[in-house]
């Protein structure tokens, strides 16, 4: 098998050299998603803005179940990997492809049936965008299977510690939606459809990249037909490890979603200012999401490879890392929070809206910077079911502070921004006190693939 190995040398070298190549794709995805609000707004209009945004927290949540199944299949895959055992990286990788495009066949028919009740009745959506919102959103629901299937393939590579690859896919991605934004939106005049479409073709392309790249640069991963077998107990400990990574994300989905709600009932103004910052919020979480995702790489590999003691050097390496590149986003939204605004076309009490979020959430993001990470750790050691106790408390959080002082005199509709403080202080706290006691430790390494047989190598690139 050809890939990079994490059992050996220094932690913080491994997890900068993985990380760059996934943060700097988050960065494209984010840039990308950002452009293409940007020419939304620009050229259909703050209803046309609001109403992509709107759909985002309730789109989260299929994006949840893609990446949370994949990751799970990944730490199956990395822990296989470590340990050396091909025929097991070659079976869990063809059955984790087969569960991911079967979820993402049975998310978009499931998008398409409950859009309407969704975004009317949960996410409460102002009638005034609820048609647009549809469109955008039944569109975009078409190419969930192309997103399902990238996702599980980018994490087969990541568990073979190609992160690399993932960036030039994203790459494409970008440029293609950008391009085809300005077509379709800007040139045709095709409002949200115009957007909708863009995305879809953007992460097709993406999935075709992905493959062709995987299948020829990784002898193990070139399957025939016949070699896509369902294996019920290789997809049973996919899914154990998947699914509370999903659940995790599901959560955070619908936390978002009963957010989201509270954002509009403070109007447009206030929807149209919140996608502005979610979008803007993303960067500050980009660091800690990249290192929480090599993490879980470098703990799978490590535990794989019996090497539990490497695991926390590389901890607290990454997690400095983690915090001084949040420190230095966060810098750069504080003091130029102003001159972003205006590249979205937003009225002048949107852009004042939008204005607190971006200080404040610059002030209060960094605190997720020195926990998420750890969720690699805990998902790497076959416990991952902790970062979705931790999320189901942060969010549960987060949602009773905003609808308990969303009227208040105290904080009032500042509390749409304010309610990370009290959300991820909780998270931080839960984090942090299950990780210092070991329990992690707890079976990691009983739980953890046996050792490769003799007939079986692992090639390792430095």
């Amino acid at each position: 098998m050809q890939g990079k190995s994490m059992v050996t040398g220094a932690p913080w070298k491994h997890t900068l050299r993985f990380a760059m190549p996934v943060l700097a794709g988050s960065l494209l995805q984010q840039l990308y998603n950002t452009v293409d609000t940007i020419i939304v707004g620009n050229f259909s209009g703050e209803d046309a803005l609001s109403a992509v945004g709107t759909t985002g927290s309730f789109a989260f949540l299929f994006l949840a179940i893609a990446i949370g199944f994949s990751s799970g299949n990944s730490v199956v895959v990395a822990q296989h990997y470590g340990a050396g055992n091909e025929k097991l990286v070659r079976e869990n990788a063809a059955t984790g492809i087969l569960l991911l495009m079967g979820l993402g066949v049975v998310s978009t028919l499931l998008g398409l049936l409950v859009a309407r009740p969704a975004y009317t009745y949960l996410v409460n959506v102002p009638s005034g965008i609820l048609e647009q919102t549809l469109v955008y959103f039944r569109i975009y629901a078409i190419g969930l299977i192309f997103q399902f299937g990238y996702n599980i393939l980018s994490s087969i590579l990541r568990a073979v510690g190609d992160s690399a690859a993932t960036l030039y896919f994203l790459l494409i991605a970008s440029v293609l939606n950008i391009l085809l934004d300005l077509l379709f939106v800007a040139g045709f005049n095709m409002g949200v459809a115009g957007a909708a479409i863009a995305t879809d073709i953007a992460q097709a392309a993406s999935f075709v990249a992905a493959y062709f790249y995987m299948t020829k640069k990784y002898p193990v991963f070139r399957f025939r037909l016949k070699d896509y077998k369902w294996n019920g107990a290789h997809a049973k400990r996919t899914v154990i490890v998947g699914f509370p990574i999903a659940l995790q994300m599901i959560i955070v989905s619908f936390g978002l979603t009963f957010i989201q709600r509270a954002v509009n009932g403070f109007g447009q103004a206030m929807t149209a200012s919140f996608t502005v910052g979610q979008r803007i919020e993303m960067y500050l979480n980009l660091p800690c999401s990249a290192f929480q995702t090599t993490l879980a790489t470098y703990t799978g590999q490590n535990i794989g490879a019996k090497r539990l003691d490497r695991v926390k050097l590389g901890v607290s390496q990454t997690l400095f890392i983690s915090l001084i590149m949040t420190l230095i986003i966060s810098f750069l939204v504080w003091f130029f929070a102003g001159d972003i605004i205006k590249l979205f076309a937003l009225n002048e009490q949107s852009a004042a809206y939008c204005l607190q979020h971006l200080r404040t959430v610059a002030l209060v993001n960094i605190v997720l910077s020195m926990y998420i990470p750890l969720f690699g750790v805990f998902q790497g050691a076959n416990h991952s079911g902790i970062p979705t106790v931790v999320a189901t408390g942060a969010l549960g959080m987060r949602v009773l502070v905003t609808y308990l002082f969303r009227y208040s005199t105290f904080l009032g509709y500042t509390v749409i921004w304010w309610n990370g403080l009290f959300g991820f202080g909780m998270g931080f706290i839960i984090s942090w006190s299950y990780y210092l006691s070991g329990k992690w430790q707890k079976n990691a390494t009983l739980t953890a693939p046996a050792a490769h047989d003799d007939s079986e190598t692992v090639t390792e690139e430095a």
